[in-house]
C-alpha cells in the first residue's frame, strides 16, 4: 500500500484488504482499490468519491507525447491545489481512431510515481466502471475559450464521452491568460488556474454556465471533482516550459513518471536484440537519435531549397560525437557508433541507407513485428522508452517528443543530450559545447 501525502485533505482511509498468512504470520495484503476512493469502480463516479478528499481532472486533445505533458500539467495542478488528480486513458488520435485507448497505468508505473513524488492520483477506470451506462452530469471550467480567440467553445476531447460525462461548461475569466490580448500565445499559469479551486475567486467567476449537450442543464463548476477542459498550455512562468530545467511540472512531477515494467522490459529487450546481446544480460550503454521530419516539413519556409530544411546526417553525426566525447570525459565510458540508435519518421529509403552507412542502428518496428506482438500503441511508446533509457540523446529542436526524452536522459541517467537545429541551411552551425540540452 502506498504512503499517503501529509495533508489534512487526505485522512488515512479505511481500505478493504485481504488477510493472508505468510510463514505462520498474519499480514494484510495490498488493498483491492485505491485508498483515495471509497471502493472499487462504481456506475456513477460520484458514488466512489470520498467525502474527506477533493479531486481534480481534465481531458487530453493532442498527439500522445503532448497528452503525456498535459497529464503532467494536471498532476502538478493537483499537487498545488491539494487534490487527487484523476487521470484518463490515452486516446489514439495519432495511430488511427479505430485503435483502442490505452490506460495511463499500462504506460507508466503509477505506484512508483505516487511513492516517489508524494503526488496522489487515481485513474478514471478505478473511479467509474468503464462498462457503466450511467451518464454523469458535471460542471467544468472552459479554459480554452479564455486563452485563444478563434474557437468560441471548450476544447474538444473524446475522453468525456468515453467516461459517460455530460458537461456544463463555464467560460474561465480573462485573467487566466498569461499574456493578455496576445493572440500568438495560449498559456495560462498554474496559479491562475489554481485560483478557481478556492471559494473566493471561484465565486466571483461563476454564473455563466452553458447547457450540457445531453441533459441541457446548467451546472456551476464542480467543487468536489474540479475539472478543466484542457491544460496542455498550462505553465508556471512562460510557454513551452518543458524546454527549461526549472519547469516545476517536470521537476516535481514528470521526472517521477517512469515506464511501466512491461514497457521498460520490452524496450530493454529491443535494445539487446538489435545489438546482438543476450536477452538475459545487462543492457549496454547506448546513444539514441530522434530525427523528426514528417509533419515538420510544413515549417520549412526559411529554407531556400527543400533539402536545406532538415539537418543532414553529417551534422547529426557531429552532435553524436559531442555526446560520445562528453560521456567519455565525464564517465569514462566509450560508446561506439555501432551502439547508436536512429529513431525517425523519415520514409526515404536512401536516407536510411545513409544511416546504416554511418554505422548506426535503425529501430525498425516493421522488422521487429511490434504492432503484431504488442499493438499499435507500442511503436511510439517504445521509441520514447528506448530514447529515454540511453546514456546519450540527440533530439530535434522544437519537438516535444525530443524534449521529454532529453529530460529523462538527463535526470534519470545523468546523461548527455543535444538538440539539432533545423529549418534552413546551416541552421545547426555552432561551436562545440558540452552543456546539456545545448541550444546555441
Amino acid at each position: 500500500m502506498v504512503s499517503l501525502p501529509p495533508s489534512v485533505l487526505f485522512a488515512s482511509p479505511v481500505v478493504e484488504a485481504e488477510i493472508v498468512v505468510v510463514d505462520e504470520h498474519v499480514e494484510l495484503a495490498a488493498p483491492k482499490y485505491s485508498p483515495y476512493l471509497r471502493g472499487p469502480p462504481t456506475d456513477s463516479f460520484r458514488e466512489n468519491l470520498r467525502s474527506d478528499t477533493k479531486y481534480i481532472t481534465s481531458w487530453i486533445s493532442a498527439g500522445w507525447n503532448n497528452d503525456v505533458m498535459t497529464y503532467m500539467n494536471l498532476l502538478y495542478l493537483g499537487k498545488i491545489t491539494d487534490r487527487v488528480s484523476v487521470i484518463g486513458t490515452f486516446t489514439p488520435s495519432h495511430i488511427g481512431g479505430d485503435a483502442p485507448p490505452i490506460p495511463f497505468g499500462e504506460v507508466f508505473n503509477v505506484s512508483k510515481f505516487i511513492q516517489d513524488s508524494d503526488v496522489p492520483m487515481v485513474e478514471w477506470d478505478e473511479v467509474k466502471n468503464p462498462d457503466s451506462e450511467t451518464i454523469d452530469a458535471i460542471g467544468c471550467w472552459n479554459v480554452w475559450e479564455a486563452v485563444q480567440y478563434y474557437e468560441h467553445y471548450p476544447r474538444g476531447s473524446a475522453i468525456p464521452d468515453w467516461l459517460g460525462l455530460d458537461i456544463s461548461y463555464t467560460r474561465g475569466p480573462d485573467w487566466l491568460k498569461l499574456i493578455p490580448n496576445y493572440e500568438h500565445d495560449k498559456c495560462s499559469t498554474f496559479w491562475a488556474l489554481a485560483r478557481l479551486a478556492y471559494p473566493q475567486d471561484r465565486n466571483k467567476s461563476i454564473g455563466n454556465a452553458q447547457p450540457s449537450p445531453q441533459y441541457h442543464i446548467t451546472l456551476d463548476p464542480d467543487e468536489h471533482m474540479l475539472c478543466y477542459d484542457y491544460l496542455y498550455y498550462a505553465c508556471a512562468q512562460q510557454s513551452f516550459e518543458f524546454d527549461y530545467d526549472y519547469a516545476p511540472q517536470w521537476k516535481d512531477v514528470g521526472k517521477h513518471l517512469y515506464w511501466s515494467d512491461h514497457v521498460a522490459d520490452t524496450a530493454a529487450l529491443y535494445v539487446k536484440q538489435l545489438l546482438g546481446y543476450p536477452e538475459d544480460g545487462e543492457t549496454p550503454p547506448y546513444i539514441t537519435i530522434h530525427a523528426r521530419h514528417g509533419d515538420f516539413s510544413g515549417w520549412c519556409w526559411e529554407a531556400e531549397q527543400p533539402e536545406d530544411c532538415f539537418a543532414p546526417l553529417p551534422v547529426i553525426a557531429r552532435r553524436v560525437r559531442e555526446i560520445q566525447d562528453e560521456i567519455r570525459m565525464r564517465k569514462g565510458i566509450e560508446i561506439p557508433d555501432s551502439h547508436v540508435f536512429m529513431t525517425s519518421d523519415e520514409r526515404d529509403e536512401k536516407w536510411w541507407d545513409d544511416v546504416k552507412a554511418m554505422g548506426w542502428v535503425k529501430v525498425d518496428h516493421t522488422a521487429m513485428n511490434t504492432v503484431e506482438l504488442y499493438g499499435r500503441w507500442f511503436p511510439v511508446i517504445l521509441d520514447a522508452a528506448i530514447q529515454s533509457n540511453g546514456l546519450g540523446f540527440v533530439g530535434t529542436d522544437r519537438s516535444t517528443f525530443s524534449v521529454l526524452s532529453a529530460r529523462r536522459v538527463t535526470d534519470w541517467h545523468d546523461g548527455a543530450t543535444r538538440m539539432v537545429k533545423w529549418g534552413k541551411k546551416d541552421a545547426d552551425a555552432h561551436r562545440k559545447r558540452l552543456d546539456s540540452l545545448d541550444t546555441p
